[in-house]
């Protein structure tokens, strides 16, 4: 499991571990992975792990192998990830690199190396999605490229793996209580301070749109162990969907993605975010 530190990822890795399991938990200090130490059974194993990182991989996967002793991995959990945004007009090109590099990249980095060790045990393989993958909101695009990438990453991979009896899931949480509300304020404090005067004009009512939504959105948030337990079913179950809608707000928003035209599903966005045409 990558990304364990906190929030859902350490929700994943200390639910699965009290089911009984034994948990490789990627994390990216020796101060995480010492918290998780102490709050979890000796079945926990926490991995540093940085999923930029191609030499971090490399040394996670000798690690795990030689934990498992032979035995191969029943179930690969790619949560790690972090949220950029800003106007597409203004934003630096390198947001959209590092967002990409942790979201994406990493993801695929790490299922690649973990791949024989995956098809050795016939496992699963689960990412951590968003309804951002299936709804793309106002100054939060490179995050809904990214979440919107791994849908396709995933599906493909669902075909390829089918063969070796492999399965591939998506979980896609709406809010959840964790602390990216409290650093989502602050990237957009920061986001603000730095943009031009000239777009503070152009895109003010958006950034308090977001603004407003963060607030919402951490105030209405499911528990992290609610995503966990999904987790756990789409790692277990003998029939995994493709994908699973966790939160009323994802379910809604996927009924609205799935069922409603372009323009009325845009002019649900619009209003929520508070966007009035010029």
């Amino acid at each position: 499991m990558t990304g364990a530190s906190s929030g859902i990822g350490r929700a994943c890795a200390l639910h699965l571990d009290g089911l009984g399991h034994r948990v490789f938990a990627g994390v990216r200090t020796e101060a995480a992975a010492e918290s998780l130490r102490r709050a979890a059974s000796d079945r926990l194993v926490p991995v540093l792990l940085d999923v930029t990182d191609a030499e971090a991989i490399d040394a996670a996967h000798r690690s795990i192998e030689a934990g498992l002793d032979g035995r191969g991995l029943v179930g690969l959990v790619n949560n790690a990830g972090v949220a950029h945004g800003g106007p597409i007009e203004y934003l630096p090109l390198d947001e959209w690199r590092a967002q990409l590099e942790v979201n994406v990249i990493g993801q695929v980095a790490v299922t690649r190396a973990m791949m024989p060790l995956l098809r050795r045990a016939r496992g699963r393989v689960v990412f951590i999605g968003s309804i951002g993958g299936r709804v793309g909101t106002p100054l939060l695009s490179p995050y809904a490229a990214s979440k919107f990438a791994i849908e396709g990453i995933a599906e493909s991979l669902r075909h390829e793996l089918r063969p070796f009896g492999v399965r591939v899931a998506v979980v896609e949480p709406g809010a959840v209580k964790t602390d990216i509300w409290d650093k989502g304020r602050r990237y957009a404090d920061e986001m603000e301070r730095l943009l031009p005067a000239e777009a503070s004009s152009l895109y003010g009512d958006a950034i308090t749109g977001l603004r407003r939504s963060l607030d919402q959105q951490d105030r209405a948030g499911i528990a992290p162990e609610q995503v966990a337990q999904v987790v756990a079913r789409a790692l277990s179950s003998d029939r995994p969907r493709g994908r699973y809608l966790v939160g009323r707000d994802a379910q809604l928003a996927g009924l609205i993605a799935r069922l409603f035209p372009d323009s009325a599903k845009d002019a649900i966005v619009r209003m929520v975010g508070g966007l009035q045409p010029r």
